[in-house]
């Protein structure tokens, strides 16, 4: 007697359907995960005021570049880490000489290279010099001899007379500075790890219909 067994449907090739399923579900999820992620971060940024080209440097990448994997992946992370960083955890900043950090009050102006200008390039732009003024009480001065112009800068008096010329505060000086946390980035990324398993099998079942 001779017999022959045949097992339908064929066992090896619903394993494999059954795979390529899994790698699909657990790509697009983490795709998903990636995308919400980075969205919620550059919300969270600009929600903050921190500005909407600090928030444009939060990037994604997905893995593998091409093609479906178990092993899928998605990475988010900013083009300015030290920034992003710092409003993050709210960092306490000293002087990296240990004397005393400059602030520029709005006379100071911005540096030409964007953000805060310091001292040097302060005195280099305008030819004025800088003069260290005491306080025992409050933050201690650099102020200048001049005029304020009409966008509220210090700027020199091209007066003869002095007419107009006045002691002008253009930076605070601290000995340290305590940055306010303004993000919680750590936070979304929880939230966005805690709902993988749920978009793999949402993406898991959508591919079986």
């Amino acid at each position: 007697m001779r017999l022959k067994l045949d097992i339908a449907p064929d066992i090896v090739a619903l394993m494999a359907a059954e795979i390529a399923a899994g790698e699909r579900a657990v790509s697009s999820a983490m795709r998903q995960a990636g995308t919400s992620l980075k969205s919620d971060w550059r919300t969270q940024i600009t929600g903050a005021g921190l500005g909407a080209r600090l928030g444009n440097s939060i990037r994604l990448a997905s893995y593998p570049k091409s093609g479906e994997s178990l092993n899928a992946a998605a990475l988010v992370w900013s083009k300015a880490p030290v920034i992003i960083g710092a409003h993050d955890t709210g960092p306490l900043i000293r002087s990296k000489n240990g004397f005393w950090l400059a602030i520029p009050t709005p006379a100071a102006g911005k540096s030409s290279r964007g953000g805060r200008i310091t001292p040097s390039e302060w005195e280099r732009r305008t030819g004025l010099r800088l003069r260290f003024v005491y306080r025992r009480s409050g933050p201690s001065l650099l102020v200048a001899e001049g005029r304020l112009n009409s966008k509220g800068r210090a700027v020199a008096s091209k007066s003869k007379t002095g007419r107009g010329v006045a002691t002008v505060p253009i930076f605070l000086l601290v000995p340290q500075v305590k940055l306010r946390k303004r993000l919680d980035l750590g936070r979304d990324a929880e939230r966005a790890v805690d709902g993988v398993p749920g978009l793999i099998v949402a993406n898991w079942v959508d591919g079986r219909l």
